[in-house]
């Protein structure tokens, strides 16, 4: 037992983390001392394969929110394909405090029809409280045959009563870019991005070259409010539409294979328009480096609310039992130097949505249309 327990401490043990050799051997007793305990002392029979299972996903987890280990069992299940269509609930989540996180809802979803909004902790899954349970664990019990219906139970800042929602699963497409012509005028152009996933950059161009080709657009609203983010590519790509040149993000590693800058290519889709880019607490990932980049470069006016904070690269790394873990592999950061993560993108002007009645793009959206008066006034 005691050589295994050496075996995964020096495995996964932080990098950061530097002991002399008496004391790790020493947290290395007590750590065994501990699990002898339990198998002697503890109220219930326990499976000690599941509560090493808990001791690696405890160090990971202890990194950062997005780390995590997956059993074997759980690998093969969250192996599922992500390029067109999978079920559940579409909610982008995240860890917090051992509590599950939204980061987003997915438009047009049942959690974003049932009222889930970003920044929610889910408490409970059913009847299994979430506290303890790994993020890949709580993705599990989420997940469940389309047509079945789910129990979430919800905390969410301001409110002092725990929400309670049913939500029935469904299969869930995401269709990224949505647009359409504002303005009393019809002389701005839309364009709602919902993720970035592989075809994004084709179809948001193809709006974008729908636009231009109507001689009364003289700018545009690009809405990123609660999009999770998706392939750093996309952002790239979709980012460079609108700079001439100029870094657009870099990622730092431990390798030096991930420490990388990535810059603008000569054109601007939009030749100089003036663009005013929505984003709020669901924005993370890829939508922030987007957001952050024409921020930095004062290419657009950046209105809403702080986004997410999610600034890192993860990895997925198979395992010899079968099993994977999800590592933190580097961190992005704007052509500032300003590190996304636990921060975010601060607005330009800051305006908080309001009202029960809050939709995305309708008509008390007060921050979108904060956003057109912007061009009128």
């Amino acid at each position: 037992m005691k050589k295994i327990i050496i075996y995964i401490i020096l495995l996964y043990l932080p990098s950061s983390i530097v002991f002399s050799k008496n004391d790790l051997y020493e947290k290395i007793d007590t750590f065994g001392e501990v699990l002898e305990n339990i198998k002697k002392e503890y109220v219930d029979e326990v499976n000690q394969t599941d509560i090493m299972d808990s001791a690696i996903n405890g160090v990971l987890q202890s990194l950062d929110p997005y780390s995590a280990y997956m059993s074997p069992e759980l690998f093969k299940e969250m192996q599922t394909d992500t390029k067109g269509e999978f079920g559940g609930l579409g909610i982008e989540i995240g860890m917090e405090a051992g509590v599950v996180k939204v980061i987003s809802p997915i438009d047009d979803t049942p959690a974003s029809r049932a009222g889930i909004k970003a920044g929610d902790y889910i408490v409970k899954i059913g009847q299994e409280q979430v506290q303890g349970k790994s993020l890949l664990e709580a993705v599990k019990l989420m997940r469940g045959p389309v047509g079945t219906s789910i129990d979430l139970t919800v905390r969410r800042k301001n409110v002092k009563k725990p929400l309670e929602f049913k939500i029935m699963r469904k299969i869930i497409e995401v269709q990224s870019v949505s647009s359409r012509v504002l303005g009393k005028k019809k002389n701005l152009g839309y364009i709602r991005l919902k993720s970035f996933n592989e075809n994004s950059d084709k179809q948001f161009l193809k709006a974008v070259k729908k636009f231009e080709k109507k001689p009364k657009i003289k700018g545009y609203v690009l809405d990123l409010r609660n999009n999770p983010g998706g392939l750093l590519t996309q952002a790239i790509n979709i980012t460079d539409f609108f700079l001439e040149d100029g870094e657009i993000v870099s990622t730092k590693g431990r390798k030096i294979s991930e420490t990388r800058k990535f810059f603008a290519r000569s054109g601007d889709e939009v030749k100089g328009k003036p663009i005013v880019v929505l984003i709020n607490n669901g924005s993370a990932s890829a939508s922030e480096i987007f957001a952050g980049a024409l921020k930095d470069h004062k290419r657009a006016i950046i209105l809403g609310e702080s986004s997410y904070g999610k600034g890192s690269v993860q990895s997925i790394i198979p395992l010899r039992n079968g099993g994977g873990m999800r590592l933190t592999i580097s961190k992005y950061y704007l052509p500032s130097g300003k590190s996304i993560s636990e921060v975010g993108v601060t607005p330009d002007i800051l305006v908080e949505e309001t009202g029960e009645n809050f939709i995305i793009n309708s008509s008390s959206d007060n921050q979108l249309n904060y956003a057109i008066k912007l061009f009128n006034s």
